[in-house]
């Protein structure tokens, strides 16, 4: 392909991203390119680690003390998404979160990222950089983590330090092309849309094999054939293909996500795969977690590719996400999956942002940044600990085949305690808090939610 044809893309595809994300309606200040000052840096807004009297039980920390460790991973010779022609080496920063069996020394770790405009800001943490871990211990399912378009390897930071003290190893990776620090908002928003597109699963794959390996330190800790992926929006797009989903992009719909006509029809071939572009899906995925999942409403998965996905699958999802779309989009994906132990948690008036931390400070100045963190209905210190509790049962009970945790998830599908005639109220789900369960949804199999009167 060649410079002008590149151009065009990356144009119309930015024209295009701006009409069907709507961020990109809200204004934004240039990105800064100095180096944030001390008080910038302040440390802001970390989820509570302790066990609040409001908190479900499962979101309480777990007994391993945590090491966090930050690595570079080299994907070679992989398909230039500059030109969709020449090969290049696709180097991915990955954030891993780990049990430990060193003492805990008293720093604690701290996660630095800048907003989608480029305002720096840091998070503060439970673990521990870089703590050793013993090769004689134990051995952990291994979670993927990937986070939506745009976003950062430490956007969920509080489900992997939670899950790694309980007995996890969590990678959670930073999407070249596709991370706050590189789309810049204000001048082409959609730059990265077309790497995200190709890469997305491919990424996922990748660290799942590179961490097995054995020239990777983790691979001691890991067990290997016990794995789950955990994606967010774009990543819940790439989990999908991951466990066994293809692609079902015609050019036409290449063309309605702002691919040159000219193009979209020799492009089409390229995104067009199944199993993260494996000749089969990797037995080692044992669940599979989409938060959010984009992709319903554009039709970009093969409805009978989803009904062949036979494990285990948690879809979670707000009902009225204006992004990846609830009834034509999240619940749709979710009807078509094919496992039998598949689940839909529904977090009632919300929105897309059901999952990243709370909004760091540096997010409150505009509303393309905070648009990336808040809701308008619900708490994220509320949401991180529902979210905390019920991806640990899911994973303690499909991944690690914990039988009490089965039981953590809810048979009853509204969270809603009901006051009965003699006074009392129904029991709360599964490890909640007597009456503070309210808001949630939570449905089995084929069930599906009822329809909304507006």
């Amino acid at each position: 392909m060649n410079k002008s044809y590149w151009l065009l893309l990356t144009w119309s595809i930015a024209v295009t991203f701006s009409l069907i994300n709507p961020l990109q309606t809200f204004a934004t200040d240039s990105k800064p390119q100095a180096q944030p000052s001390p008080q910038q840096k302040l440390v802001r807004h970390s989820v509570s680690t302790e066990q609040t009297a409001t908190a479900p039980e499962l979101a309480r920390l777990g007994e391993w003390p945590v090491g966090v460790s930050t690595v570079k991973l080299i994907n070679p010779k992989q398909l230039s998404t500059a030109d969709f022609t020449s090969l290049v080496d696709r180097s991915l920063t990955v954030e891993i979160w780990y049990p430990s069996t060193a003492k805990r020394p008293k720093n604690v770790a701290s996660y630095s990222d800048e907003t989608r405009s480029g305002k720096p800001f840091t998070i503060q943490g439970s673990a521990y950089r870089d703590i050793g871990f013993s090769e004689k211990t134990s051995k952990f399912p291994l979670l993927v983590m990937s986070h939506g378009y745009t976003g950062y390897r430490t956007m969920m930071y509080y489900l992997g330090e939670h899950l790694a003290s309980h007995g996890y190893v969590v990678a959670s990776i930073d999407h070249t092309d596709s991370t706050n620090a590189d789309v810049n908002f204000s001048e082409n928003a959609g730059s990265g849309f077309p790497s995200t597109l190709y890469n997305r699963a491919r990424d996922q794959q990748f660290v799942l094999n590179a961490l097995t390996q054995s020239a990777s330190k983790f691979s001691a800790i890991i067990k290997p054939d016990s794995a789950a992926i955990l994606g967010y929006s774009m990543g819940g797009y790439g989990a999908l293909n991951t466990v066994g989903g293809c692609y079902d992009f015609s050019a036409d719909a290449l063309v309605a996500l702002g691919f040159p006509t000219e193009l979209a029809s020799s492009l089409a071939p390229a995104f067009n795969t199944c199993s993260a572009a494996q000749n089969k899906t990797d037995d080692r995925w044992k669940a599979m977690i989409a938060f959010a999942p984009w992709g319903g409403e554009q039709g970009v998965h093969k409805p009978e590719s989803l009904a062949k996905v036979e494990i285990p699958s948690l879809v979670v999802g707000g009902d009225y996400d204006d992004i990846s779309g609830f009834e034509n989009g999240i619940e749709k994906l979710y009807q078509q999956i094919g496992a039998k132990q598949k689940y839909l948690m529904v977090y009632e008036n919300a929105r897309h942002n059901i999952v990243a931390h709370p909004a760091p400070e540096a997010a409150f100045g505009n509303d393309l940044d905070i648009g990336h963190y808040y809701e308008p209905s619900w708490s994220s210190e509320t949401i991180a600990q529902i979210n905390k509790h019920m991806v640990r049962a899911f994973l303690d009970c499909h991944v690690k085949g914990l039988e009490n945790a089965c039981d953590y998830l809810p048979q009853r599908e509204t969270a809603a305690q009901i006051k009965q005639a003699d006074g009392k109220l129904t029991k709360p789900w599964p490890g909640f808090a007597d009456r503070w369960g309210l808001g949630l949804r939570f449905l089995r199999g084929d069930s599906t939610i009822e329809k909304r009167s507006d």
